[in-house]
């Protein structure tokens, strides 16, 4: 039998499994063979070149990952599509990393797989495919995967890129999936948070200096620019930067060359930025907090990642990949979550977006030994979402109470109630993350409690 363009192996070893993707492939038109097993499948691989392969993960002669990694090995033309059950999905995506171009949590509808198998083949270029991304964006929602698709389209250019989004909902994410979708997939990504660093460092930290350009300045050092030369540079939390810098970022994004502090010579440097920002940079521009003319150099393709309440079917998944991640770093099996825990979780907010379910599954797996984890676990802690409580001391309402007291009480009660976590307690305040840390340490509160 020879190579056929539309051809694909179907490994599974259910009968009705495989008679329903086969009747589903040949009615788009595919040539299709089918394999009840690992063994039944590797030796038809060996006969054959199949452009697509997909596969279950368990069966009872062999491994889906395994068969995926023997037959890519002997031929890296073979696009795998992985099928997955819920308490597999941490194994899928370590597929992906691995070589498969993607995967579907069963159960799903045969629209998923066309659309699934139209990407996935639409990424190779005539039946060959291309070194797999590395990812850990996780889901398979409609919304989410236009996200991605968009990206992957942004991917193909140089183009600089603009990611607004709501906290959590994995930004610094889908940088890293663009930079891997790219041709500088190969060389450095870099990534600076510009509200992390303090602002008499940040200057040093993204365009280097030279011996002796400030005290302290014993050798010099090439800056973030120069460090992710002919790569990508992540600028997270853009809206962070302070505006006196901003004029030599744009300067930087102009001329792609780079000037170290205290240095007069310039270095070329090929990069593409990629920034995010939590907040609306457009809004920061009309009150005055960000420059117009850095904001239209950024925003040369904009994207943005759905929320999860707008991905309500990627939450179980989410929540079974977090339970695996966090019970194998604990040395323990992945536990099995009731699928009335997992349906409560789609009726959770998650204002946190992706990285609160993230924490909240890690609480619980970190909490609790069971091998079965039910709603009883978590039913407590979803019905009750952070909210502030009144001020705690309404002495210091009272008239003469001074202001600089006042907001010293508000934001350690803040502080109090988001266990520390900065980030979070500057959303709850409408507040930048930079203007936490400022008052952390204006007030003297401990900087190592409020992490």
């Amino acid at each position: 039998m020879t190579s056929q363009t539309k051809s694909v192996l179907v490994v599974d070893d259910e009968p009705g499994m495989r008679l329903a993707l086969k009747a589903t492939f040949e009615r788009d038109g595919w040539l299709v063979e089918t394999a009840s097993g690992a063994v039944e499948a590797e030796r038809k691989c060996g006969q054959t070149s199949f452009p697509l392969m997909v596969t279950d993960v368990c069966m009872p002669d062999g491994d889906g990952l395994e068969l995926m990694r023997r037959v890519r090995s002997a031929d890296a033309s073979t696009a795998v599509i992985v099928l997955t059950a819920f308490g597999t999905v941490a194994q899928a995506v370590q597929a992906m990393q691995n070589g498969a171009c993607d995967y579907l949590t069963k159960p799903f509808s045969f629209e998923q797989l066309q659309s699934t198998v139209e990407r996935v083949m639409r990424n190779s270029a005539g039946g060959q495919v291309s070194k797999p991304i590395r990812t850990e964006i996780i889901g398979r929602s409609p919304s989410l995967m236009r996200a991605l698709d968009r990206a992957r389209l942004a991917a193909q250019t140089d183009a600089d890129i603009l990611v607004e989004a709501e906290s959590g909902t994995g930004k610094e994410l889908l940088a890293r999936f663009i930079h891997e979708a790219s041709r500088r997939r190969e060389k450095p990504f870099i990534a600076i948070n510009c509200a992390a660093v303090p602002e008499h460092l940040l200057e040093s930290e993204l365009f280097g200096h030279v011996r002796g350009a400030f005290t302290g300045a014993t050798v010099a050092k090439s800056g973030k620019f120069e460090l992710a030369n002919g790569g990508t540079l992540l600028l997270d939390e853009i809206g962070e930067m302070p505006l006196e810098l901003q004029p030599k970022l744009l300067r930087v994004l102009q001329e792609r060359e780079v000037e170290r502090l205290g240095d007069t010579r310039t270095i070329p440097v090929n990069i593409r930025i990629i920034a995010t920002t939590n907040v609306s940079l457009q809004e920061m521009v009309e009150r005055g907090r960000f420059r117009a003319d850095l904001y239209y150099r950024l925003n040369v393709i904009p994207l943005t990642l759905p929320p999860l309440r707008e991905r309500l079917d990627d939450i179980p998944v989410l929540g079974e990949y977090f339970a695996a991640k966090f019970a194998q770093q604990a040395g323990r099996p992945a536990p099995k979550l009731h699928s009335d825990l997992l349906a409560g979780l789609k009726q959770h907010a998650w204002p946190g977006n992706a990285r609160e379910l993230s924490n909240f599954m890690r609480r619980v797996v970190t909490m609790n030994s069971d091998c079965n984890i039910g709603p009883e676990h978590l039913a407590a802690e979803l019905s009750k979402p952070p909210v502030l409580k009144p001020f705690p001391d309404q002495s210091l309402l009272q008239a003469g109470t001074p202001i600089r007291e006042l907001e010293r009480q508000l934001l350690e009660t803040t502080l109090q109630l988001t266990g520390g976590n900065r980030t979070h307690a500057a959303e709850m305040l409408g507040i930048s993350l930079r203007t936490i840390r400022n008052k952390i340490r204006e007030f003297g509160l401990p900087p190592r409690r409020y992490a």
